[in-house]
């Protein structure tokens, strides 16, 4: 009887290589970890810094070190103010000590559905310019040009444009008001302020208001 030559069977590597990757899972799970534990602290060393270096609340609900308002939280219903370098009744004031919301109606500065500054309005011109000079040197000016209803969109926003345009060229040259200070708003008939359904409306919703603010 022929012999049989039976050998051992040779273990199957597979386990090797799955006991190999058990043990690399278990290093990179407690790596991962660690690194996990360091960035919760480093988080919380942020946080704590922070709050300790945030902005205190007086009582009167003021914030202890701001003193200039955003462009976003200038509130355009804000009460009216009275400024003793302002006698003109043709100007309109709103605001507070940081920011000004100086309003003057249309037929005041301009001509019917015109964007040429009339000569007698001029005075208001430099009265609102002393103003700005006085409380605001230095500080960002904006000017908002409003129409009514009367007429299309698209023109009444190029009349607003023209306007607004027409008193930053004005304050400039007369006005001792820096170019770089003043950006235009043409607003047109989006934001009317009275009913556009009576003449007495209409013309309160003309009017060019700039509002300056405190320098940052």
């Amino acid at each position: 009887m022929a012999e049989l030559d039976v050998q051992p069977k040779r273990k199957s590597p597979w386990l090797l290589w799955l006991l190999l990757a058990l043990v690399l899972v278990a290093i990179l799970f407690f790596l991962l970890r660690g690194c996990n534990r360091d960035t919760d602290q480093g988080a919380a060393g942020t946080t704590t810094t922070q709050d300790s270096g945030a902005a205190t609340t007086g009582n009167n609900g003021a914030v202890a070190g701001v003193t200039t308002p955003t462009w976003d939280s200038i509130n355009f219903n804000a009460p009216e103010a009275n400024y003793e370098e302002i006698t003109n009744r043709d100007i309109n004031i709103r605001g507070n000590d940081n920011y000004a919301i100086y309003s003057i109606g249309e037929n005041i500065l301009f001509g019917t559905d015109k964007a040429t500054i009339r000569p007698e309005a001029e005075a208001n011109l430099k009265q609102l310019s002393a103003s700005i000079s006085k409380r605001f040197n230095g500080g960002e000016v904006r000017i908002y040009g409003h129409t009514d209803a009367t007429g299309s969109s698209g023109h009444n926003k190029e009349l607003a444009e023209q306007r607004a345009e027409a008193v930053r060229a004005w304050l400039v040259k007369n006005g001792n008001v820096n170019e770089s200070r003043i950006s235009l708003h043409p607003v047109g008939e989006s934001q009317p302020v009275a009913s556009n359904e009576s003449a007495q409306g209409r013309q309160q919703n003309r009017r060019v208001e700039i509002v300056a603010r405190r320098n940052q």
